[in-house]
């Protein structure tokens, strides 16, 4: 288990980190393999990682004082204790992935080609061949088929009489498969590379213009042809393109094909299970912003079986990825049941994991979060922490978080200064927010519309109340099945919200009653 770092300090030193996310067993096994090398168990690299691994924060002063290194041979030493560290991980059977395992096999096979070995090395390249293409690494595949044509073409093997023709063939198929997928995965990148910087597509032309773009950079193939890799990046690259599109049924159709192409061939859960712990993710995503309920549970469910039998291999990656996944389409659950309440013993759990993993997590997942669960607190009718978490996302001013995240914090933070009655605070928080939201050029018509008609309500009769809600409520209503400003729904329910106010209820129990409607 990954110790808490509670400084900040720590995050600009690789080393600390490294050692910081070391289990016991692992550092178990790097006391071992110093042993083994004899003589270095004195050794100052080593007197280094002892005085890191009981360091709370990283304080290279007390490295200094302690009299091991100088501070002008430091950085050396900590570049060399770093290799020490990845030697050992390199070793422990819980690191032999497949990948590593066939490196290992190239690695026996050059050691046998440099002594003359031809044939035993070519034996090896064989088997090592047979995996990569077993376990789809085929660019290590096409690496290990050009090395067995250097050994034949410099040496008369006769191992096989055809062999010149098949390796040939071998290697020309790998080479047009490696093509297009490296083709497909740079589309995939290009595609989330726009969403980040630009959104997603706000009006026909901007949609006209990342489908040319999509169509211009797709490679030409045959899909009788694809291998599991490739039709993997094909599938991938087709949905960021319809998450850019907003086109959330065709998102969904794609993350289920990429979900069962790894249930066909369940053997790929376990040689690639962030890819499938991704699919999965993209999937309930897609099902929650459809509000395709039966699917949605049948799916997280099946996630929440693979996890309890521990049929996803364990590492700091897939871990951190459980974590997420997990938790954010356990809220997505609650919110698509309207059970906002019953969802609350999850604050406190995941709460202790983003500490526990805040080495290994990126600012911008932590904030998503936090969203959701200001969203839960919200739901609950529990203003207080609702603001509470949001001043988490709006008062981060150094972390990377995507505009429309800051937006829909903000947009939720007044509804929920409204519902609180801090008129002072309410005033306070629209001049931020209209501050804010001038300087965005993305802006909703949702966003723009909502927070006009609510800073008007200050100027209403109470007996006019409801009626203006009805008059807000109608004005929004035209924008929920638009197909460029849907999204602003699926991120904040103001609907809800805006009926609650007018039938004078709760907003959970308007979420209760359309899911009772929806799933009769």
């Amino acid at each position: 288990m990954n110790k808490k770092i509670t400084s900040t300090n720590h995050q600009n030193d690789a080393l600390f980190i490294l050692i910081k996310s070391l289990s016991k067993s692992e550092k178990r096994q790097f006391n071992l393999y110093i042993g083994r090398l004899g003589g270095n168990v004195d050794a100052k690299f080593f007197a280094l990682f002892k005085i890191l691994e009981k360091q709370k924060n990283y304080d290279e002063k007390a490295i200094i004082k302690s009299g091991i290194v100088s501070k002008q041979q430091l950085s050396n030493l900590k570049a060399h204790l770093y290799k020490q560290i990845l030697t050992s991980l390199r070793l422990n059977p819980a690191h032999k992935n497949i990948r590593i395992q066939i490196r290992e096999q190239l690695d026996f096979a050059t050691v046998l080609y440099q002594k003359g070995l031809y044939k035993q090395s070519l034996k090896l390249l064989e088997k090592a061949k047979n995996m990569a293409l077993d376990s789809e690494e085929k660019n290590i595949a096409y690496e290990i088929v050009e090395f067995e044509k250097i050994i034949e073409s410099q040496y008369i093997t006769r191992s096989i009489n055809t062999r010149a023709d098949q390796l040939t063939v071998q290697a020309k198929e790998l080479s047009q498969q490696n093509v297009i997928t490296s083709k497909l995965s740079n589309l995939s990148l290009q595609l989330y590379g726009i969403l980040l910087k630009t959104g997603y597509v706000r009006n026909d032309e901007e949609l006209q213009k990342v489908r040319e773009y999509f169509d211009a950079r797709l490679p030409k193939y045959d899909f009788n042809t694809l291998g599991f890799r490739e039709k993997l990046w094909l599938y991938k690259a087709r949905l960021w393109y319809s998450f850019l599109t907003q086109d959330f049924l065709l998102s969904y159709k794609y993350a289920n094909k990429w979900v069962y192409l790894f249930k066909n061939n369940p053997k790929n859960i376990v040689l690639h299970p962030v890819f499938y712990l991704k699919g999965v993710n993209y999937l309930l995503e897609s099902l929650f912003f459809t509000q395709h309920y039966k699917k949605f549970k049948t799916e997280f469910s099946h996630l929440e079986e693979l996890i309890e039998n521990q049929k996803i291999p364990k590492n700091n990656n897939t871990e951190v990825l459980i974590f997420q996944y997990y938790y954010a389409n356990k809220l997505h659950l609650h919110f698509l049941e309207g059970r906002f309440k019953e969802g609350e013993y999850l604050v406190a759990i995941i709460n202790q994991k983003i500490e526990e993993y805040r080495n290994l997590l990126d600012n911008h997942h932590i904030v998503v979060l936090y969203y959701k669960i200001a969203c839960l607190y919200f739901g609950m009718g529990d203003n207080k922490n609702c603001i509470l978490y949001l001043s988490k996302i709006i008062k981060s001013k150094n972390l990377h978080i995507k505009e429309d995240l800051q937006c829909f914090a903000r947009v939720l933070s007044l509804i929920a200064h409204y519902e609180s009655g801090l008129d002072y605070h309410l005033e306070v928080q629209f001049k931020d927010t209209y501050r804010f939201l001038l300087k965005m050029e993305n802006l909703q018509e949702v966003q723009k519309a909502f927070i006009s008609s609510i800073k008007a309500l200050g100027d209403v009769y109470p007996h006019q109340i409801k009626n203006e809600f009805k008059k807000i409520y109608a004005r929004l209503k035209i924008f929920e099945h638009h197909p460029y400003e849907k999204r602003a729904f699926l991120y904040l329910d103001i609907l809800s919200w805006l009926e609650s106010k007018i039938k004078n209820t709760t907003v959970d129990e308007i979420i209760k009653e359309k899911f009772i409607k929806l799933n009769k």
